[in-house]
């Protein structure tokens, strides 16, 4: 009797902080750009997520269309290009992401998909339905 319920609650366990790490956290990691062309680190601070540009495919690549002058000379590698995104249960939002080759900056949401090997940036302006889906791959 004590073995199956010590069984019971390892299994218990382990499933819960299975649950736990495909949820709010399923987001942290490394990410491969839709375009093949950046990988994107997700990190947390707090209860909030963001995200830097920790590889580009034009190394030395200077953000030249940021519409901050101070910011135009510095390196694309390294730049937080997602900010304050909170988890609401089945995604990422109120966050924003800067597009660097416009030098933009659009609201944006986040979901996980394909058992957390996929994320949907969703970038809009106003409400989601006027935007774009890019879809990045977790390395």
């Amino acid at each position: 009797m004590k073995k199956g319920l010590f069984s019971f609650i390892t299994l218990l366990f382990i499933s819960l902080s299975t649950f736990a790490n495909s949820g709010v956290d399923a987001i942290l990691g490394e990410w491969l750009s839709q375009e093949k062309d950046g990988k994107i680190i997700i990190f947390k601070q707090g209860d909030q997520y963001f995200g830097k540009i920790s590889w580009g495919k034009t190394p030395g690549k200077k953000d030249t269309n940021n519409p901050d002058e101070k910011q135009r000379n510095r390196e694309l590698v390294g730049a937080v290009i997602l900010k304050n995104f909170k988890f609401t249960g089945s995604a990422w939002e109120n966050g924003t992401i800067y597009d660097p080759k416009s030098g933009k900056t659009y609201d944006c949401i986040l979901k996980v998909k394909d058992g957390n090997k996929t994320l949907d940036i969703r970038g809009f302006v106003g409400t989601p339905m006027f935007g774009r889906t890019s879809t990045w791959s977790r390395i």
